[in-house]
């Protein structure tokens, strides 16, 4: 399947094949819903979401890295070089694979690199900020971290509006896909000594690090904690539901992967209120028989959709040629 892919795109140089296929197996790896809803896209595009995936993804591991015994600054050095290649990688040069498939990638489809540099932002304050006092904090980070990864996936999705039109609700569902992952992921976050939940938030609800901390740390639950958790999903919901008329803008034939994604990631949190909320003590985790469901759906309206679009160019095709079919024009009544 990656060779068709590959071939697909129009990716022949060997090395740059290998650093496609990397970004692929990190995708493959630690993106399980995301990387199920790509395989609803169009062959020739999946290598892109894949690139765009796996550079994320390189240097968010570079920043969560829970290896105590690394000397001190080893992340701030990897993710400067990081930084540099991807400098350098995007004027042409570059030496990790996985920057040479992003910068690639960018070229290809003219994604704007401050988008790359604002997500690298994000990516340092990670070093260093360890929560924030209010949501318009928090926004202003998931800006970077979040909203530039959907306007970056925007040209190799494809848009029936301008793009700039599409832009703010792609940028809407990539906040809400890490507004849903914080939400999952607040135990494991709290162990790397982050909290991603407005402060503002929990405090309404009598929570505060220490709080987190000890219900982490001994297992028992408490109703503040509950309440907090419960708004944050009423937040996360909003996200989702200002985002949603963005679907309709896209390329039909990748709606159905981003809608996939969509109930997918909202599948999420779906379990998390299944399970009460007990996201500090066990992960949320869609079950694989409601994935495969979700994504079977959506493989039938792929079909459709690729039916639909053969139909229409067809139909162009047809109406081209003029009066030299003999059935133009006649009406069925």
């Amino acid at each position: 399947m990656t060779r068709r892919e590959l071939d697909a795109a129009g990716i022949t140089d060997p090395a740059l094949r290998g650093a496609y296929t990397a970004c692929r197996e990190l995708n493959a790896r630690h993106g399980r819903t995301y990387f199920l809803a790509t395989r609803l896209l169009p062959v020739e595009r999946r290598s892109a979401v894949h690139a765009l995936y796996g550079f994320a993804r390189w240097a968010d591991d570079i920043v969560d890295d829970l290896d105590r015994s690394r000397p001190p600054g080893e992340r701030d050095r990897a993710l400067e070089e990081l930084e540099a290649d991807l400098v350098a990688g995007l004027r042409g040069g570059g030496d990790e694979p996985v920057v040479r498939a992003v910068a690639d990638t960018a070229a290809r489809y003219g994604i704007e690199h401050r988008y790359f540099a604002d997500f690298m932002a994000a990516m340092r304050a990670d070093l260093t900020v360890t929560e924030y006092p209010d949501y318009a904090a928090l926004r202003a980070y998931m800006h970077g971290s979040a909203a530039v990864i959907g306007l970056q996936m925007l040209p190799v999705l494809g848009t029936v509006v301008p793009r700039q039109e599409a832009a703010p609700y792609a940028a809407d569902l990539g906040v809400a896909f890490q507004l849903t992952n914080f939400l999952r992921d607040v135990g494991e976050d709290l162990d790397r000594g982050r909290v991603y939940l407005p402060a503002d938030l929990l405090s309404a609800h009598g929570v505060d690090r220490e709080l987190l901390e000890w219900s982490r740390r001994t297992g028992r639950r408490d109703p503040r904690i509950r309440a907090a958790l419960v708004a944050t999903e009423a937040l996360t919901r909003d996200v989702y539901r200002q985002a949603e008329p963005g679907i309709g803008m896209l390329d039909p034939l990748v709606r159905p992967c981003i809608g996939t994604a969509r109930a997918l990631y909202g599948g999420i949190l779906d379990e998390i209120a299944a399970q009460d909320y007990t996201v500090l003590h066990r992960r949320a985790v869609v079950p694989r028989r409601r994935r495969a469901g979700t994504a079977a759906g959506a493989a039938l309206r792929v079909v459709g959709a690729r039916c639909r679009a053969r139909m229409t160019g067809r139909a162009s095709r047809s109406a081209s040629l003029g009066p030299a079919l003999p059935w133009k024009g006649t009406s069925s009544g």
